[in-house]
């Protein structure tokens, strides 16, 4: 069997903010932001981390003695949120149609099958089609995230084979999750989006070490949102430092398989990054290092992911007379009897 050859393409990093808990109108902006996108060329396009229909910036902020605040606040949340599948998907999926492009996108989902007022925090996967092709929930949310989702039930660490490439997707600090990231190099990862909040120096640094670990393409993709964006009536914004305009200004960036920074980073503006990908490049790269290849000494490491939803464990290679022999000579000898 022969590996298709991936011809170069245009992606795009879009770095923007939400109608802050305004679920239609969000999804009515994520929208044309991707036929922008797309009449740049765009055939890859990435937003950001619960764009859909916000990220809940509050958590950082607001003391839990401001508890009728926070109340309100997920209330609204829960409200603004979106079912998997529900209307706001579809339109979604019609607009990556109309583009002809992939689109991953975060939204704040509810779980529909309960209660309805848990919230994952989801990355959604669009094919040119329309169709949705992944739904991968935040596997563990971070600190004060943790008042605000739920951890996914599954790991579903699937890399999807697509005309443009090997796509996988992992969201914030789900990156800094080393097994998480392996279970996607073991599935020949090519191209790798992250959704993000972070804009810190250190997550510019974690793009670019991804992207050279796996040898891949990463699109780092963050909210650019200013005070003037959240509406007055939050008292939440109380709580930031004062002189703060900027709660949050992006660095969204795209790096190579050789970790160098090829668009970005895009800071305190909202805006939509452009680089040709050419995915042959990740294999390329790899004749010095392959993770999961060559460098993963399957003879000394055993790896698996437990629900199922991704790589199966590779069997564990035939002990060479050598190891055989040197794990002999560890076990204990009996004394002989005298």
């Amino acid at each position: 069997m022969t590996s298709p050859v991936r011809k170069p393409f245009r992606a795009a990093a879009v770095q923007a903010a939400p109608v802050f808990l305004d679920r239609d109108a969000t999804v009515e902006k994520a929208c044309d932001l991707i036929a922008d996108a797309a009449r740049e060329g765009a055939r890859l396009i990435v937003l950001p981390e619960t764009f859909i229909p916000a990220y809940p910036a509050w958590v950082w902020v607001l003391p839990l003695t401001r508890r009728p605040e926070i109340a309100a606040l997920y209330r609204e949340l829960v409200e603004q949120s979106i079912d998997v599948p529900g209307p706001e998907v579809e339109r979604l999926a019609a607009a990556a149609k109309a583009a002809q492009s992939w689109v991953a996108i975060g939204v704040n989902e509810r779980d529909s099958q309960r209660s309805r007022t848990t919230l994952y925090n989801t990355l959604l996967v669009f094919d040119g089609e329309g169709r949705l092709r992944r739904r991968h929930r935040k596997l563990m949310p971070t600190g004060g995230e943790r008042l605000v989702w739920t951890p996914s039930e599954h790991a579903d660490l699937v890399v999807e084979d697509t005309p443009l490439g090997r796509l996988s997707g992992l969201i914030c600090w789900e990156n800094y999750m080393p097994l998480a990231r392996y279970a996607l190099y073991a599935q020949g990862a090519e191209i790798h989006v992250a959704p993000t909040w972070d804009r810190s120096e250190q997550w510019l640094a974690t793009m670019r070490h991804i992207s050279r670990e796996g040898r891949a393409w990463v699109i780092g993709c963050c909210q650019a949102l200013h005070m003037d964006h959240v509406p007055n009536r939050y008292a939440f914004k109380n709580a930031f430092p004062p002189g703060t305009e900027w709660i949050n200004s992006g660095n969204s960036v795209i790096v190579d398989p050789d970790g160098q920074i090829v668009a970005g980073p895009l800071e305190a503006r909202e805006g939509i990054l452009h680089a040709e990908i050419d995915p042959g490049r990740a294999a390329g790269s790899r004749w010095s290092f392959d993770a999961a290849g060559h460098y993963s000494r399957g003879e000394l490491f055993d790896f698996a992911v437990r629900d199922g939803v991704g790589p199966t464990p590779s069997p564990r290679r035939a002990t060479t007379p050598r190891r055989a022999s040197q794990a002999a000579s560890r076990k204990p000898r009996r004394k002989a009897r005298r």
